[in-house]
């Protein structure tokens, strides 16, 4: 399976440059599954704690509009995260898009930092906390959205339900990179599974966002790592290995 990670920027005009490079990397490179940033449509609402209902309605209708693009980047599966509203309760939205299924919700993100820079708790609620694995083509995968990855202990449930990729949207700040990719190995290894994230870039919202998408082996070893030179990552991996790392240590151990 060939998987695409990758750095947006969410200015409108950068956005747009990027895009169309995504696509043409995609095809160029065959690209099976491509996983997007957390919330990448849209400029960073949490940069302030003040909720701007106006703001939250035009993020949650931009990423309906981009769902409609997704044919256009060549990959036929597209995992990623978006702000929803659902029976009058807003969502940071997990979803898996397939080409020949369309859209289907995966998991809600259930930890929200409330910070500065950060006001995710003000401005939408912790989901429900299921965290369950989904199917996204003949793999098996499992959300951990940007904060979650921090709660390893998810990770270690995916691992016991056959999870072989564990996709994890973010929004971080270029001081952080190192401190997330130590998650994000610690996971990985945890749950016996390919780590995958994607990662804004640029400077929005006061923010200098980190870029540093990663793929990551069951046993936490860097396959690849996005940058500002190379925005893109592809690489082709053999699911089989992270069922085989299930009956390795730790994960063997109960």
């Amino acid at each position: 399976m060939r998987i695409t990670v990758c750095q947006l920027r969410d200015e409108p005009a950068g956005l747009e440059a990027d895009w169309a490079e995504l696509a043409g990397h995609c095809a160029r490179e065959d690209t099976d599954l491509l996983l997007l940033p957390e919330m990448p449509f849209y400029r960073w609402l949490h940069a302030t704690s003040e909720f701007d209902p106006a703001a939250w309605e035009a993020a949650v209708s931009t990423h309906e509009s981009w769902l409609n693009r997704f044919g256009d980047v060549g990959a036929p599966l597209i995992l990623g995260s978006r702000p929803v509203s659902i029976d009058g309760r807003r969502r940071n939205e997990g979803f898996v898009w397939s080409a020949d299924r369309g859209y289907r919700a995966a998991h809600h993100k259930r930890y929200l930092p409330d910070e500065d820079g950060f006001w995710e708790g003000s401005w939408y609620g912790a989901g429900e906390g299921d965290f369950v694995a989904v199917a996204a083509g003949h793999a098996i995968a499992g959300f951990l959205i940007c904060t979650e990855l921090w709660f390893t202990e998810h990770a270690r449930e995916y691992a016991a339900a056959g999870v072989q990729l564990l996709a994890s949207p973010r929004a971080t700040e270029a001081v952080t990179v190192d401190k997330w990719m130590a998650g994000g190995r610690t996971a990985a290894v945890r749950c016996g599974a390919f780590g995958l994230s994607s990662n804004r870039s640029g400077h929005s919202g006061g923010i200098d966002w980190g870029g540093g998408g990663w793929i990551l082996g069951p046993d936490g070893d860097v396959l690849a790592v996005t940058s500002d030179e190379t925005p893109f990552a592809t690489i082709e991996i053999d699911l089989g290995a992270a069922d085989d790392a299930k009956s390795t240590y730790p994960r063997y151990v109960r």
